[in-house]
């Protein structure tokens, strides 16, 4: 077993990979402002007191907060959620007003909110395409190596050679596609459709479960059929001007997981203790910053896309939230009244911070903390 990282290691990799990223998410929305000419009153990294900033020459106050969990971008004139007109914005002087964030087209307002999960895609974008640059693309066939006794794959008469078509009426192309399938389904029959000499053949299989531990003793449950790739892997070399393209395409499959682990979770069909938050970031970002800066890079792409797909999702003060109130407001022709959107908020306040309790008590199960207490106690 690999040595744990130690807690300075965890600290710093947590704050290599979370400050630039939360960096450039409100960058996208600072530079989307701008190109709209909204002006920008305070741009900050983090929460809470001002640990250190400066002003810079068109009133912007950019700053650290002391709480280094996110960050935001305070735009003039985004004042409440609604972004209703109030005393104060129309107090001010006509060239002032057209500055605000609530002056300007429904439109703008809502590229202005997306700018920020869209840049941290296109980082992971970026970093995807330039690996698959230097190292190529490679593609297991999605193809039986070995059936493993006594698993899923195994009684349902699976052999090695078997070439598959679909899982659970999904088609796989890859070994990949198998595995990102399964692994999210433990405890459910499937049907699977595969090629055996030639011949079309289907059968039923039913997801097994499979409690694993990396190098660092980190526990993880999937849904395994018992199934090793073969040996073949095909890798293609990619051109600099092909890298957008797969970039983009890896980080569309990425997201397409995490969509489909949202709804395995929803149907319980993944436990929620697999769910991690900060402690759990810094955790894992320090144990790859100590297998190479390569893997460190891209864990880094890994939590950039979580990062801009989280705040897609509508929940009141994400900027998913925002959007589904802009795509009401389109329908409707009038904003939200203020009442609802004031409500809304709290609930989804209320919301984001149950999520934070659940996440944290699961992140100090993973550093050992409940074991540690039963212990104490027992």
């Amino acid at each position: 077993m690999t040595e744990t990282p130690g807690f300075f290691l965890y600290l710093i990799a947590f704050f290599l990979i979370i400050g630039p990223l939360v960096f450039v998410h409100e960058l996208g929305h600072y530079a989307a402002g701008r190109y709209f000419g909204i002006k920008a009153e305070a741009f900050s990294i983090g929460f809470g007191r001002e640990v250190a900033g400066f002003t810079d020459k068109r009133g912007t106050r950019w700053k650290f907060g002391w709480l280094p969990l996110g960050g935001y971008v305070k735009f003039a004139g985004d004042m409440n959620p609604a972004g209703q007109p109030s005393p104060e914005w129309l107090a001010l002087p006509a060239a002032e007003r057209a500055q605000t964030f609530q002056a300007k087209p429904l439109w703008q307002r809502a590229i202005v909110v997306a700018a920020g999960p869209i840049t941290n895609f296109l980082v992971a974008i970026a970093i995807l395409g330039a690996f698959a640059v230097a190292y190529g693309e490679a593609k297991m066939p999605a193809v039986a190596g070995q059936i493993q006794p006594g698993t899923p794959a195994a009684a349902a008469g699976l052999k090695p050679g078997d070439r598959f078509v679909a899982i659970g009426g999904r088609q796989v192309e890859t070994f990949e596609d198998m595995m990102r399938f399964t692994s999210l389904r433990a405890g459910m029959k499937v049907q699977i459709d595969y090629v055996r000499d030639g011949q079309p053949a289907r059968t039923e299989a039913v997801i097994g479960r499979r409690v694993e531990k990396d190098r660092f003793g980190n526990e993880t449950s999937r849904g395994i059929l018992g199934i090793a790739p073969s040996e073949q892997v095909v890798r293609t070399p990619i051109a600099w001007w092909q890298a957008p393209a797969v970039g983009f395409n890896r980080t569309v499959s990425l997201v397409g997981t995490m969509i489909d682990g949202l709804g395995q979770l929803i149907m319980g069909r993944v436990p929620v203790s697999e769910l991690g938050g900060p402690l759990r970031i810094a955790k894992v970002s320090g144990e790859m910053l100590s297998l190479g800066i390569e893997q460190f890079i891209i864990m880094a792409a890994l939590i950039s896309i979580n990062l801009g797909f989280i705040n897609l999702l509508p929940v009141p003060v994400l900027d998913g939230g925002h959007l589904l109130f802009y795509a009401v407001e389109a329908v409707r022709r009038k904003p939200v009244e203020p009442e609802v959107m004031e409500w809304a908020f709290r609930g989804g306040m209320v919301a984001i911070l149950a999520l934070m309790l659940l996440v944290t008590f699961n992140d100090l199960g993973a550093f050992g903390v409940w074991r540690s207490l039963a212990g104490l106690i027992g």
